[in-house]
């Protein structure tokens, strides 16, 4: 089928139900636009493992506890559309706000504890709003697989528990973060960097792995790592941490010592651009070591 692109909730409805008909499975990649390698990776499973892909474009007011951060947030739909053309997709969604929020907004979806810490300190009302949002797409398109990045760990996280704690009926798969060659992780936001900002972004992936390196050779002392890592991310001009924590994969909360798989979580400022990234460190690497000391 050719691609559509499809502005109201009524009319992707009517779009998919041939297709539910016909038996084939439904993937939904959600976005905000700014499409990059890293939401083609996205496309790129869906397309594999189902057969229609739905890419939704929104930017979700909703999840800014910013305004100057949303009104920045870059947005270029004629590119997005092509990227999506290429990669054979088959419906874009791109609503409206007033599609998506037609009435002011009294429901919201609350998930507990894990959004409690990392970037649900700092940007409260941030994971209110993605799991809203998301809830509402996953209502809309009522797809059988939804594929989200672990760049954002976190909110893979809180997704992951919400379809669990409410019973939705889909499959919530992971895709491995996508980096440039020099280990900065793919993200909307890396266009807002000046050229100097760029060649010092990427430290904050190399501090990470360190980090991992460091609990993988055996090191179960949290804040040995901890301080070891935010020394190195100060010691860079231009560099200003908001957070870096280990914490458990799987509820997001911080860890004092390593006994399991930990994810490295961090969150910095380069200039007036937020960027997050993480690195696990799984639990084979850490059991092996244990049974060696």
């Amino acid at each position: 089928m050719n691609m559509q692109l499809i502005q109201t909730v009524a009319g992707l409805r009517d779009a998919l139900a041939p297709v539910r008909r016909s038996g084939a499975s439904v993937g939904l990649a959600p976005t905000m636009g700014a499409l990059h390698a890293g939401h083609g990776r996205l496309i790129e499973l869906a397309r594999q493992e189902t057969g229609c892909v739905v890419v939704s474009i929104f930017v979700n007011p909703i999840q800014f506890n910013q305004k100057d951060d949303y009104e920045r947030y870059p947005r270029d739909l004629a590119r997005d559309l092509e990227f999506c053309r290429a990669r054979g997709v088959d419906v874009v969604f791109v609503p409206e706000i007033s599609e998506m929020y037609p009435s002011p907004q009294r429901t919201f979806v609350e998930v507990e504890r894990l959004t409690e810490h990392l970037c649900g300190r700092f940007r409260p009302g941030h994971f209110r709003g993605v799991a809203t949002v998301v809830m509402k797409l996953l209502n809309i398109v009522q797809p059988d697989r939804a594929y989200f990045g672990e760049k954002d760990a976190q909110q893979l996280a809180v997704i992951r528990r919400m379809v669990r704690d409410l019973d939705v009926p889909v499959e919530i798969v992971p895709v491995a973060t996508v980096r440039e060659p020099d280990g900065l992780a793919l993200s909307s936001r890396n266009q807002r960097l000046s050229a100097a900002e760029r060649r010092v972004a990427p430290a904050l992936y190399q501090v990470l792995q360190r980090a991992g390196e460091r609990i993988a050779a055996g090191v179960t002392d949290v804040q040995a790592v901890k301080m070891e890592a935010l020394a190195a991310i100060e010691g860079l001009p231009g560099l200003r941490v908001e957070y870096l924590e280990f914490v458990d994969p799987e509820d997001m909360q911080p860890v004092e010592r390593i006994a399991g798989p930990v994810r490295v979580m961090a969150a910095v400022w380069v200039g007036a651009t937020r960027l997050i990234d993480n690195v696990l460190c799984p639990l084979a690497a850490v059991t092996q070591v244990t049974e060696i000391a």
